[in-house]
């Protein structure tokens, strides 16, 4: 066997075989193979894969197949243990154990795993969560900055907007206000222009009013004046003398005042002095004096009278005589009234009154008295009726 180089042949004599140099698979398998514990087992082996726990039994077999081999120019490259099993079932029997402690162990580990996974994932949840919350707050306070900083942006770029428009209307009302202004100039000198034309005009009116009307008017008005000076000094002279004319009669009134209070005052010394010399006989002559008055109030109310009604028994006067009789009761009554209010006794004065052309006196009369009852006259329309 030659690997890797070159070599002669006799045709005929020998013979080529070419066998491939690529490491091959060899599936060896050893059947009934007995254990040490007289347990007939299997084994089957696959090369390039490794069983952990049968290390030590493989390095033995690859040891020894490898001297073999090596001999018969192969080499063994790896050598590794697929399965081994029995036909007793020996061998799974002692693994049961294993095998539940295994699967034990598994479930335990996988309730632990899912529990460690539970909690991590509500860990990681919460994380989330806070996470998500934290990002929720961040993004709210970055609206926030954000809305804050547009707000203050905003109110800048209005502020600036307002000036500007402030500044175009500020700059428009100066450019109207400039406008107005010249126009207002404009206006003045026209106006200024007018007041020189009207005041040229005014001039010229007025000379020619000076020529026309005023020269004739003032001499009017000095006719006028003149005049109203004559009659204001004749009112005044008028006035005086009519005041005069007042004060000399109001003296003279005055003074026949004055001498009729004298006169007056000197009858009332008189009848003073009378009254003290004569007394009681003073005080009679003013009550004579004053009951014809009397009598004539106290018929006063019959001049007032349409018709009287006057009812008698049949005794005794009726018709007038009856009604001047009451007139003549009442004043014979007068002087027991006037006795008892001055003192003096009048009783033997008689009294007659003269009603509707007759006399009626009052009898047993020392002095008579006549009462003229002027007032006391029947009206059209009286009716007198007499019942007896």
């Amino acid at each position: 066997m030659i690997a890797g180089g070159r070599v002669f042949v006799l045709p005929c004599i020998q013979q080529i075989q070419r066998i491939t140099l690529n490491t091959l698979t060899l599936n060896v398998k050893s059947d009934k193979v007995y254990t040490r514990h007289g347990v007939p087992i299997s084994v089957t082996g696959i090369a390039q894969e490794i069983y952990q726990d049968r290390k030590k039994f493989s390095e033995q077999v690859f040891k020894v197949a490898s001297s073999d081999l090596v001999n018969m120019g192969i080499g063994v490259v790896s050598y590794t243990l697929k399965d081994v099993h029995d036909d007793q079932d020996y061998l799974h029997s002692l693994g049961k154990a294993r095998t539940a402690q295994v699967q034990k162990d598994a479930r335990i580990g996988e309730a632990q795993y899912k529990r460690d996974a539970v909690i991590r994932e509500a860990h990681a949840m919460q994380e989330k969560v806070s996470a998500q919350y934290k990002n929720e707050i961040e993004m709210a306070k970055a609206q926030r900055d954000y809305e804050l900083k547009k707000a203050a942006y905003d109110v800048e770029v209005n502020t600036k907007k307002a000036e500007s428009e402030m500044a175009y209307q500020l700059q428009v009302a100066k450019t109207k206000q400039r406008i107005e202004e010249e126009k207002m100039q404009v206006k003045v000198v026209e106006r200024s222009q007018q007041i020189l034309l009207q005041e040229q005009e005014i001039t010229r009116r007025e000379m020619e009013l000076e020529a026309t009307v005023k020269k004739p008017a003032d001499a009017e008005r000095y006719r006028l004046e003149k005049l109203a000076e004559a009659n204001r000094l004749q009112l005044i002279m008028e006035a005086e003398a009519e005041a005069e004319s007042i004060r000399m009669k109001g003296e003279a009134e005055a003074f026949a005042l004055e001498a009729k209070g004298r006169a007056e005052a000197e009858q009332m010394t008189k009848k003073a002095e009378a009254f003290t010399q004569y007394k009681e006989g003073a005080m009679v002559d003013m009550l004579l004096e004053k009951l014809p008055l009397m009598a004539e109030e106290i018929a006063r109310p019959l001049a007032a009278a349409h018709k009287i009604t006057m009812i008698s028994s049949g005794n005794g006067e009726v018709g007038a005589a009856k009604l001047t009789g009451e007139v003549l009761d009442i004043m014979t009554r007068l002087p027991a009234t006037v006795e008892k209010l001055t003192g003096v006794n009048i009783s033997q004065v008689g009294v007659c009154v003269c009603v509707w052309g007759g006399y009626y006196c009052s009898r047993d009369m020392d002095i008579g008295l006549v009462f003229y009852v002027s007032d006391f006259r029947p009206v059209d329309d009286m009716n007198i009726d007499i019942s007896i």
